[in-house]
């Protein structure tokens, strides 16, 4: 399959809805992205952030209240659904119950009344790509919560768009049908080349997917960047604690000098690279992964157990260290000293592990 895919160019977009007594809400709030041709992005965030209403307004579902929306280079605003260069892959799968597989993937061409030959071939490809060959003639009540996901996703591809929308497409699998299904998609993405803009509120989905994600909050972005920026950089406090488990750990800087912050923490001083604006005396917050934490007899902060729970592949803690509790996850706990809640411990981590915001 040839793709020729296109950047989407979001700029100053904004959707206000009037609710009783004319009450404003800004589902969306001024927000500007842009995303790459080939490149497959996820809009990430809580229920109520804005991420679906963005992904409509894209698709034409939605229009917007301010803004321009720009799909290869053409501004889009004012085409219905049919006539932008994009599709879209639904949660609810949307497939026809009375047609088979094939003429499910087939309807959309047979709607722009190409050759009966083209068809075939354009499907016959499709069914191959996403490994439902030999399916053809099943109907959708009779293929699982996996298949009839590839059969929509074939729909949406074989009508070469020029990009390709997701709205929650996993949800309604179980937790392993998912794991396999994301990795599929995204194989498939990378093979054909196609851009991909996908909405989840599953982080793990987003890190495993994306090429980068944006997070929202609110109806506005709160940070654009890949997994690993996001996860080991974030920009705000909301961001951090939502991709993943953070601790979130109360310091002051002392002094800032040639990309190097020394830091007050629980009594103790330890140097950290720090690329941001704060200046010395500034409190701040040191986001420190809970998997970055080591505990033992030796350390670098004192502090007490008050949570030890065995996972298999690792063993979960809590310590209280000052005013301060620190999640540990430690990793392989079956050749390591196992902690009780009560026990006097010692944490340490690398500074280089620790993120200042």
């Amino acid at each position: 399959m040839e793709k020729r895919s296109k950047g989407v160019n979001i700029k100053n977009l904004s959707k206000i809805y009037i609710g009783a007594n004319n009450n404003e809400f800004k589902a969306v709030d001024n927000i500007s992205v842009d995303i790459r041709p080939g490149e497959f992005v996820t809009l990430l965030g809580p229920s109520g952030c804005g991420k679906t209403t963005t992904l409509r307004m894209i698709a034409g579902f939605e229009i917007p209240t301010m803004g321009e929306i720009y799909l290869g280079g053409d501004k889009i605003n004012d085409l219905p659904p049919d006539k932008r260069d994009s599709a879209m892959v639904f949660q609810s799968y949307a497939l026809f119950p009375h047609y088979n597989i094939y003429d499910n993937i087939a309807y959309g061409l047979k709607l722009k009344k190409i050759s009966k030959d083209e068809i075939k071939n354009k499907v016959d490809n499709i069914i191959e790509l996403v490994g439902l060959k030999g399916m053809e003639n099943r109907y959708p009540n009779q293929l699982s919560g996996g298949q009839q996901q590839r059969v929509a996703l074939a729909r949406a591809l074989v009508m070469e768009p020029g990009v390709l929308l997701f709205d929650e497409p996993l949800s309604n699998l179980d937790a392993k049908l998912r794991v396999y299904m994301r990795t599929e998609i995204r194989k498939i993405q990378q093979k054909v080349g196609i851009t991909a803009v996908y909405v989840t509120h599953d982080q793990s989905e987003a890190m495993s997917l994306s090429d980068r994600i944006i997070i929202m909050n609110k109806g506005i972005i709160e940070q654009v960047g890949t997994p690993k920026e996001v996860y080991y950089t974030p920009k705000t406090e909301f961001v951090a604690d939502f991709i993943g488990t953070a601790n979130f750990i109360s310091a002051t800087i002392d002094s800032v000098e040639n990309g190097i912050a020394e830091v007050s923490i629980c009594g103790k001083k330890m140097s950290i690279p720090y690329k941001g604006d704060k200046k010395g005396g500034s409190a701040c917050k040191l986001v420190l992964r809970p998997e970055a934490v080591e505990i033992g007899r030796e350390g670098f902060l004192e502090g007490k157990v008050t949570l030890s729970t065995f996972m298999g592949s690792y063993q979960d803690y809590v310590v209280k260290v000052g005013e301060e509790e620190v999640k540990i996850q430690h990793n392989n706990p079956q050749v390591k000293e196992i902690f009780n809640e009560g026990e006097n411990v010692k944490v340490s981590f690398s500074p280089y592990n620790v993120h200042i915001i």
